[in-house]
């Protein structure tokens, strides 16, 4: 027994409202939670691979434009540290501070970087020279500027480097700028300059601010001197970064503050230095966008299982409930109690179906009333059936006999063990009994001239073995009990494919007949082809065959059976109804007869 059988086996064991749950379960609820289950799990990753897309195009945006500014700031930094005149006030000693400031107000590149670049906020240069003052660009080196870290590395390297360099405004707050730190170098003389260029902090809030991300931006080992969120500037980053490595880069999830953000972190080697600057970009609404998402998403396949669910259930009352007045009423009717309700509500088939009890009842009721007419015609009746019976047995004497005979000759084949031989005697007397009852008849149904085929079928199955195969293919349209045909119109059709057509074939023979319907024209008819896969016929056989059965030749033996089945057609159906054929040789032939549908519904009425 296969799955599906076991499974109709099992449904039919439970009631109706049980069968309808358990297909609501396999049908709806199963596909559902899967489908669904895998939409959330995708739909999970795809967002989340869309925000961190997202936080690195973000942060490759922001490293490009601190790249372009430090590349130009290290190209201000060259302008001024060899700039001629800048050399020249460092190293001169001035003999009055007016002097030292009219040399300041001349120089044009100073002046010139302090005004027309944005992205600086402040040039300062330090110097030991006594004979400068604190004046615009110009600071002197006192003791405090000489302790700290980025003097002391100003003055152990000669190339530049950024440093996050904190300073007080005027209200004492504390605050954190990028600068380009670079020792100038003095020939020939004793005095030390150190150029700091502060970056703007307002023009990288302008440029690297989001609206969406949180970004923080760090230097080497140095605290954070940028954020979007002001109390995180000054301190560490809050992702861990490996600092020993050329190039960090991270892109994940992470947990700050007490909330789950997505990350990404990058590296930029500031330019023509040895500086790195960290780029920790964050967003903290991503996981709640997504898990909004996923909410929403679940709702809805909760939804896709309550209102099926709900109407399932709504419809299972309905239907059990019609099947249990059903039930009910045809109880009823069995217990000879046949006063059922007046109506039954609804147009369906539980309609139609306690429509048919009613008329069954009705019947009842008639027949019981011509119960004693029929008491008094029972003894003419009876006259009557013996006379007929008389007739019957009369006409089938011979009949009976050789089935007789033919019984008792598959019995004794049966006592000697020859179980082949008893088969093929039974297939043999229903052979015999079926042409031997459609003799004079007009019609017999499709499904017993089939029926008869497969016993001949059967018996050739018996001679031949397997060399021959035998296959139905019955279009869903066709109702056999319900077409009527010419007795007698199939077997001998097959039977001339199995002697002419497979005769050559030594093995894996098929017969294979096919039945469907055609409407062309408006008219519909029944289409019944008979194939064989056996050697063909050339065109000169195939046109004589075709002369063959439409012309009676006294003298030939063959096709004599094609001749009269296309005759009976033709005198039946019409001229335009008869046999046709196709063949090709080495591939096999086609019989085909056409039946009009019309003439069995007459047949039906």
């Amino acid at each position: 027994m296969s799955g599906i059988q076991r499974l109709i086996a099992r449904l039919n064991r439970l009631t109706i409202r049980r069968q309808l749950y358990r297909i609501y379960t396999v049908v709806v609820v199963v596909p559902i939670l899967l489908i669904g289950g895998f939409l959330l799990i995708y739909t999970n990753h795809l967002m989340q691979n869309y925000y961190t897309d997202l936080l690195e195009s973000d942060n490759y945006r922001v490293r490009n434009l601190l790249f372009d500014v430090t590349r130009e700031v290290y190209g201000i930094s060259r302008d001024i540290s060899f700039d001629d005149g800048v050399r020249t006030i460092l190293t001169d000693d001035f003999e009055s501070r007016q002097e030292y400031m009219r040399a300041v107000d001349r120089n044009e590149v100073l002046n010139r970087y302090a005004k027309t670049y944005a992205e600086v906020s402040a040039i300062d240069i330090y110097t030991d020279n006594p004979s400068i003052s604190d004046y615009k660009q110009f600071k002197q080196m006192d003791g405090d500027i000489r302790e700290t870290q980025w003097y002391q590395q100003a003055m152990e390297q000669a190339g530049v480097f950024w440093k996050a360099i904190s300073w007080e405004d005027g209200y004492r707050d504390s605050n954190w700028d990028l600068c380009l730190v670079k020792r100038i170098q003095l020939v020939n003389s004793p005095y030390q300059a150190v150029l700091v260029i502060h970056i703007a902090t307002n023009y990288l809030w302008i440029w690297a601010d989001s609206t969406e991300y949180d970004s923080m931006l760090s230097v080497d080992r140095g605290p954070v001197f940028y954020s979007s969120s002001t109390e995180r500037i000054g301190r560490a980053q809050p992702i861990a970064i490996d600092y020993e490595e050329s190039y960090f880069q991270y892109t994940g999830r992470e947990k700050v503050g007490g909330k789950q953000c997505f990350v990404n972190i990058s590296t930029l080697h500031a330019y023509q230095s040895g500086s790195k600057i960290y780029i920790c970009v964050m967003d903290g609404h991503g996981y709640a966008n997504i898990r909004k998402v996923l909410w929403v998403c679940g709702l809805i396949i909760v939804t896709a299982l309550l209102i099926p669910g709900i109407l399932i259930y709504i419809f299972t009352n309905y239907l059990t409930g019609r099947v249990r007045l059903l039930r009910q009423e045809m109880h009823k009717a069995s217990n000879q109690d046949y006063e059922l309700i007046p109506a039954f509500q609804g147009n369906d088939e539980f309609s139609e179906a306690f429509g048919d009890l009613q008329v069954m009842v009705g019947n009842i009721k008639a027949q019981e009333a011509l119960a004693y007419e029929a008491q008094l015609k029972e003894q003419e009746l009876l006259i009557r059936q013996q006379e007929m019976e008389f007739k019957m047995l009369a006409s089938q004497i011979n009949p009976h006999f050789l089935y007789n005979t033919l019984e008792t000759i598959r019995m004794k084949a049966l006592t000697a063990g020859d179980r082949e031989a008893a088969t093929a005697i039974k297939l043999l007397g229903k052979t015999m009994r079926y042409v031997l009852e459609n003799i004079g008849t007009a019609y017999t149904t499709l499904e017993a001239e089939l029926k008869h085929v497969d016993e001949y079928m059967e018996i050739q199955r018996l001679r031949f073995g397997s060399r021959i195969g035998y296959q139905k293919n019955i279009a869903e349209e066709v109702e056999l009990s319900q077409c009527f045909i010419l007795p007698l119109l199939l077997q001998p059709v097959v039977e001339n494919a199995v002697i002419h057509g497979l005769d050559e074939t030594e093995e894996n023979g098929m017969i294979v007949i096919s039945v469907y319907t055609k409407k062309p024209d408006n008219t519909e008819f029944l289409l019944i082809d008979v194939d064989d896969n056996g050697c063909g016929m050339s065109e000169v056989e195939l046109n004589k065959l075709r002369t063959d059965i439409e012309v009676r030749d006294m003298s030939r033996s063959k096709s004599i059976g094609l001749y009269n089945i296309n005759q009976r057609m033709k005198l039946h159906y019409g001229e335009g109804y008869r046999l046709h054929v196709n063949s090709e040789q080495g591939k096999g032939t086609r019989v085909r007869l056409m039946i009009p549908m019309e003439m069995m519904e007459n047949v039906r009425r």
